[in-house]
């Protein structure tokens, strides 16, 4: 059997991926995190370094990423109802942020440079399932 990890999630904050850590070893898949460390001594440089992974071992990718499916929670509009794609219709969507104009970039730069938050964020939903972009409303 390999012994290679593989990551099956990514967490910005290490708290988050310490709760699922524990949900999957209590299931007896051996878990190991990534970057936690640096993340816990910096919280601003998550995004930056493509936060927490949580790796399992390969061959338990498929038993680990199942259990993460059926935990997860989804976006939800203002009435507690999930966002629906408007592509292939799933209730699959994240919310993520986004640096993909002149103003995010600028913002990034200098909150990175002086050590403060950005003040000009864009936020975008994304479906998991077929990967469909679209805006925040």
């Amino acid at each position: 059997m390999s012994q290679t990890f593989v990551t099956v999630a990514r967490f910005q904050y290490s708290s988050e991926a310490q709760i699922i850590k524990g949900r999957l070893e209590a299931d007896g898949i051996e878990v190991f995190l990534r970057d936690n460390i640096t993340i816990d001594t910096d919280p601003l440089v998550s995004n930056a370094i493509g936060g927490v992974k949580l790796k399992v071992l390969a061959q338990d990718e498929n038993k680990a990423k199942d259990i993460l499916k059926s935990i997860k929670e989804y976006s939800v509009d203002d009435e507690g109802q999930p966002i629906i794609c408007p592509n292939c219709k799933q209730e699959h969507i994240d919310l993520y942020s986004t640096i993909k104009d002149f103003k995010s970039m600028m913002s990034f730069l200098i909150g990175f440079l002086f050590g403060t938050l950005p003040f000009s964020t864009r936020y975008q939903y994304v479906c998991e399932d077929c990967k469909t972009e679209f805006p925040v409303k």
